[in-house]
């Protein structure tokens, strides 16, 4: 008797650790995956299994792009984006490749759509999941290309499948009907034609989730002013306050920092400061996040500062410290090793200095 009931109590112990953190997304994610939701997590193809209506959304609000679809300006600014993928400048690299011919841009991506799972998670900030979990759809490909990226085998790996326009709409429409209380679209820039006309034919079978645009951060403003009036919530990361640094981890991209404050004031103008609504839930603004990295390489304090002194005070501020060397980050001795609590605490400091008001403080991982 004593061998069945020691692998009963292992099983029970196994059980009770429900919960797992794990960095996630385009170099500074988190998921945290529950034993309830293994089995949608890496969900590829076919309805995923959650049972409907989990969770609801405030009964009085109404997303942005459905005044566009009504008048047709959101199909036709989805147009005027997949036009741009002939000489391919969605993103800050500005390429320049044909797209439509087939070719891969800088971010490897063509004009075939490609996407690597779509699920409800729950490790995204706690506004966004509430009980139903963010409906996150994620991309395959990417424009940064950092050597650290944690999803490097979706970003950088082409992991993913083709799929057609039809198929994100359908996509955007099972995760509504899952219950969850948004469309997190993780890794977007390089896709923003195929998202428009994605939205277009969802809106008009009846979307009525906030859009999430999950994004590095590094955006052109042309391409921010089309998606005005389409994007309810904006979550960009925040992650180099230094040009060189952007340069060293991130495939070149010196430009980073500079073109990042630009892109973030612009999406403030948009959207405004993010607050709960009566559930808890957030529908509508600029939600910003900031991965901590070890030996200062991110350059939190100068981040921090840039946000207090050009944003309202109650910006809402993620300071996310579950970076973990993954990918080519062994190669960087700087960067090689988990962040100390001693430089989580060293950034909240900063931002408490800084007078912010709005900040998600994650703790320190074990």
């Amino acid at each position: 008797m004593k061998r069945p009931l020691i692998k009963s109590c292992l099983y029970l112990a196994i059980l009770g650790v429900i919960s797992l953190s794990i960095s996630l997304g385009a170099g500074c994610k988190r998921r945290e995956i529950t034993t309830s939701h293994l089995k949608i997590l890496d969900h590829e193809e076919g309805e995923p299994s959650l049972a409907e209506g989990m969770a609801n959304i405030d009964p009085d609000f109404e997303p942005a792009y459905l005044k566009l679809y009504r008048s047709g300006e959101l199909k036709k600014r989805g147009e005027e984006l997949w036009s741009m993928m002939r000489s391919c400048k969605l993103c800050p690299r500005e390429c320049g490749i044909n797209r439509l011919a087939g070719n891969r841009g800088f971010c490897q991506a063509s004009s075939q759509l490609e996407i690597a799972s779509y699920h409800p998670h729950f490790g995204e900030e706690k506004p966004l999941v509430g009980r139903g979990g963010s409906g996150t759809i994620f991309f395959t490909n990417c424009n940064l290309r950092c050597v650290f990226c944690i999803n490097w085998d979706i970003s950088q790996g082409g992991k993913g499948r083709p799929r057609s326009i039809e198929d994100l709409a359908q996509m955007m429409l099972n995760l509504q009907k899952m219950g969850c209380h948004n469309i997190n679209l993780v890794t977007p820039t390089h896709y923003s034609p195929h998202i428009l006309l994605a939205v277009d034919l969802a809106a008009g079978r009846g979307l009525r989730l906030p859009l999430v645009y999950n994004t590095c951060g590094w955006e052109r403003l042309e391409i921010l002013k089309k998606l005005d009036g389409v994007i309810d919530i904006y979550l960009p990361d925040f992650k180099y306050s230094q040009g060189k640094m952007a340069a060293k981890y991130s495939s070149g991209a010196e430009t980073y920092p500079e073109i990042t404050k630009r892109a973030l004031l612009e999406m403030h103008r948009q959207v405004g400061v993010a607050k709960p609504a009566r559930d808890g839930l957030i529908y509508r603004g600029l939600m910003i996040r900031h991965l901590v990295m070890p030996n200062r390489v991110s350059g939190a304090k100068k981040v921090i500062e840039w946000i207090a002194e050009n944003l309202p005070k109650d910006t809402y501020l993620n300071i996310m410290s579950q970076y973990r060397p993954v990918y080519k980050a062994f190669e960087y001795p700087q960067i090689s090793r988990r962040i100390t609590r001693e430089e989580y605490s060293e950034a909240l400091g900063w931002a408490r200095e800084a007078g912010l008001t709005n900040l998600e403080i994650q703790g320190f991982p074990p």
